[in-house]
């Protein structure tokens, strides 16, 4: 009878010690969703105490839940389980995680209709499974790409110097006016398919300052605007880190793939905008939760462009000590549910009169420069950042 006494005191010690040493995060609601229990783990995801969890509604710590909160009043109430693998939180500091929720019914003596909720952070093995399946789609795209250019660009060459030969026999210009429209779309046509296959080599490299390329894309973007019919109210933020050291890149191509994905973020709020306004360039601007928020609730539409460094960063298998991070961020719609697996295939355009080919010549040259392009979307907030590590002319040719 001691041993037994023994037993269930030390069990009641064990139990509490045992929820805080789970890596998983562990909370338990009352009916009406309020936080009634959080273990060690639920601390680290929320970024706070238990003291401060307990007694407030679970959706008070969000700022946005991809995954309706409402729903675990279901689980008490009918007694059902709820599961999702890929649910998006963003806190009112801005973090923003992504992670794997359980719920299912809790039975306490003295909680009726409680959930026991399970979440678990999967954020690294998301961002791995995104940059394998991104290796995939370039691999796949590349080897679908070379098969096509090859059983176009042969027979486009056999009509082009057919036509070639038509035209120098004709006596007509009005005929010759279709000899030079086959041989224009030919060209046209060559084009395009170069533009699939990407250059054939790196261009020159050399020592470059990312903030005098952002500058140059800028510059650009800011004349179109201008252009633009209507104006978009549309503000543009730079957020840089002046420590950044320079570049061993291709400045141009480096340039392309900015320009592009400043353009398409440009091109989301355009859609999205209202149609009223002027276009507002906040160059000392820098953007956090706070000012993302206030946007939003303004009906402004933000990009903010963000420069960072990060240390000891893994791509694609190989382990960089250094690495820059360049971010393209807006607050528009966010990418289409249908696009976000087939994103950086070439041809895949969301966009009316979009070639589909920018994202995919991007990646491509991204990759050249051993780097990768990481997204994150979600309504009123998507961002592409450009990851690329810091290497010298020794390593660039030993590699």
């Amino acid at each position: 009878m001691p041993n037994q006494v023994h037993d269930q005191h030390s069990a009641a010690q064990i139990t509490p010690t045992l929820a805080d040493q789970l890596t998983s995060a562990v909370l338990v609601l009352d009916a009406n969703l309020n936080v009634c229990y959080a273990n060690a783990a639920a601390d680290a995801v929320f970024s706070g105490s238990s003291r401060r969890l307990i007694g407030a509604p679970i959706d008070s710590h969000l700022r946005y839940s991809s995954f309706d909160m409402n729903l675990l009043r279901s689980v008490a109430n009918h007694h059902q389980s709820l599961a999702d693998s890929d649910v998006s939180w963003v806190f009112h500091d801005g973090k923003a995680i992504t992670v794997e929720l359980n719920a299912s019914v809790a039975h306490f003596p003295d909680l009726r209709n409680s959930v026991l909720l399970e979440v678990r952070q999967v954020d690294l093995i998301r961002r791995i499974n995104q940059e394998q399946a991104q290796q995939h789609q370039r691999e796949a795209a590349q080897q679908l790409v070379r098969g096509l250019a090859h059983e176009i660009k042969n027979p486009l060459g056999g009509i082009r110097g057919a036509a070639q030969l038509l035209h120098s026999e004709l006596a007509s210009e009005e005929q010759r006016e279709f000899t030079q429209l086959i041989m224009a779309q030919s060209d046209r046509l060559r084009n395009l398919v170069d533009r699939l296959l990407g250059p054939n080599r790196p261009s020159a490299r050399s020592p470059q300052n990312i903030h005098a390329i952002l500058q140059r894309v800028l510059d650009v973007v800011q004349l179109e605007l201008r252009r633009s019919e209507p104006v978009c109210n549309v503000v543009i933020s730079k957020d840089y880190d002046p420590s950044l050291p320079d570049l061993y890149i291709s400045g141009d191509q480096i340039e392309q793939v900015l320009l592009n994905l400043v353009q398409n973020a440009l091109d989301a709020l355009r859609t999205d905008a209202l149609r009223t306004g002027a276009l507002r360039i906040d160059s000392n601007h820098s953007a956090g939760a706070e000012d993302e928020a206030a946007a939003d609730k303004q009906g402004e539409k933000q990009l903010v462009i963000r420069t960072r460094v990060s240390h000891q960063e893994t791509i694609y298998g190989k382990r960089y000590r250094q690495c820059a991070l360049i971010s393209v961020q807006d607050n528009g719609p966010g990418v289409a549910a249908d696009l976000k697996d087939t994103l950086f295939y070439p041809l895949v355009t969301g966009r009316e009169g979009g070639t589909g080919l920018g994202l995919s010549i991007a990646q491509s040259l991204v990759h050249q420069h051993a780097g990768k392009i990481e997204v994150s979307s979600r309504p009123g907030h998507t961002e592409f950042t450009v990851v690329l590590p810091y290497v010298d002319a020794t390593q660039e040719n030993r590699e």
